[in-house]
């Protein structure tokens, strides 16, 4: 069942947002360290430091400070090294979604409720995942009455002077993807590339020139050939992940 929330600033009631992943309990928690770029240190309510998984392979530029508040959740494999998961952190007034492993959960809902109608994926859903296109693997397929689209889809958590940006470290597979999308438009076939911005104070969306300056050429060439560039506001609560609107793009 398609669940909807209400955002609500000073009383007044501003748009009513779709949910997209509800998270299973999670445990509030302060942030120690990052390291190793998959693990973290937390310091628990009672006082307790653990050692949690942290999902997410970049380079966290900005949500990586000591005392920081964490959402976790607790993981039931007994196997698992780690008992538990970094969900989000809040470095300012909003939550911002680590788990990299969720983006495309969240992007497949989005489409298939038709939430992106208001973009050129109007009507698509999505038909196979794990795409292989030349050298790479893209996220999604997506059909309508006939008609096919590509599409990649990346998570974004950077925020600066406002705007929404990816990616937060080199990324030379990222690169590659644009490059593949760029090949497939110039062949005749659609493609898009969907950014999932996991926190809900950016205004608008930008490639990180100053940090990958390959990665914003090859999006930009991928663009002028074509392939629709779509970004999606989330919002990140400790109940779940909501769509919440779609922003601009800005080069």
């Amino acid at each position: 069942m398609l669940l909807e929330n209400k955002s609500i600033r000073a009383g007044i009631i501003i748009i009513p947002m779709k949910i997209l992943h509800l998270y299973p309990k999670l445990v509030k928690a302060t942030l120690i360290k990052r390291y190793k770029r998959f693990l973290a240190d937390v310091r628990m309510a009672d006082g307790t430091e653990a050692t949690v998984f942290c999902p997410n392979s970049g380079s966290m530029m900005g949500l990586k400070d000591e005392g920081y508040s964490v959402l976790l959740s607790e993981s039931k494999n007994p196997e698992r090294k780690t008992k538990w998961t970094l969900e989000a952190v809040r470095p300012g007034r909003v939550w911002v979604g680590l788990n990299t492993h969720l983006t495309n959960t969240l992007a497949a809902r989005a489409i298939d409720l038709g939430l992106l109608d208001d973009s050129p994926l109007k009507g698509f859903g999505v038909a196979r995942t794990e795409i292989t296109v030349g050298n790479s693997r893209l996220d999604f397929l997506l059909e309508q009455g006939g008609k096919e689209c590509f599409v990649e889809v990346k998570s974004v958590t950077l925020k600066i002077d406002g705007k929404a940006m990816f990616p937060d470290a080199v990324t030379t597979r990222g690169a590659k993807h644009m490059r593949e999308l760029e090949g497939i438009s110039k062949s005749g076939e659609r493609a898009a590339v969907l950014f999932m911005v996991q926190r809900a104070d950016c205004e608008s969306f930008a490639p990180a020139s100053h940090i990958d300056p390959a990665y914003a050429e090859s999006l930009k060439r991928a663009k002028d050939a074509g392939v629709n560039v779509i970004v999606c506001g989330l919002r990140v609560r400790k109940e779940g992940v909501y769509f919440e609107r779609l922003l601009p793009f800005k080069v």
